[in-house]
Order: structure tokens, then sequence, then C-alpha cells
């Protein structure tokens, strides 16, 4: 095989922890107002499970993040970062 062959790559910035969608979501998280699971889903692309399943695994146990929930009567459940 001719090792040539490979793709050029892209002039897009290489993903770092700072544009991760992982860091994207923390800063959703972060903001004083919180965030939905919708408002995440909408953009990060991914689905609700998801980012419920981040929030356990990678955020919870694996960051050590503390993730409240709240939910204002007749209103979507909110997530902050505590």
């Amino acid at each position: 095989m001719d090792a040539a062959f490979a793709p050029a790559r892209t002039a897009t910035k290489p993903r770092s922890r700072e544009n991760s969608k992982q860091a994207a979501v923390i800063a959703l998280l972060k903001r004083p107002e919180g965030a939905t699971i919708a408002q995440i889903c909408a953009s990060t692309g991914w689905q609700s499970h998801t980012v419920r399943g981040t929030f356990a695994g990678a955020f919870k146990k694996k960051l050590g993040l503390t993730i409240t929930s709240e939910k204002p009567q007749g209103g979507e459940r909110i997530y902050p970062v505590a």
C-alpha cells in the first residue's frame, strides 16, 4: 500500500479541551441560569440520553462536578453546576 494516499488535513482548529463538546456543556451548566437538556442537545447535537449519561459518568464520577437539578413550576428541568 502507498502511504501517500492519506487524505490531506483540513485547516480546521484541532479539538482541544477548551473547544470540545464537553467543555461547551460545562460552560452552559456554569451559567447563572444553568441549562436544560434541550439546550445542551441543541448545542452539541447529542441525544438526551447521552447528555444524562455524560452528567453521571464524565462529569460527576470522573470530573467530580456537582450537578444539581431544579424544576420550576410548569417549566423544564434546569441543571446548574453547584
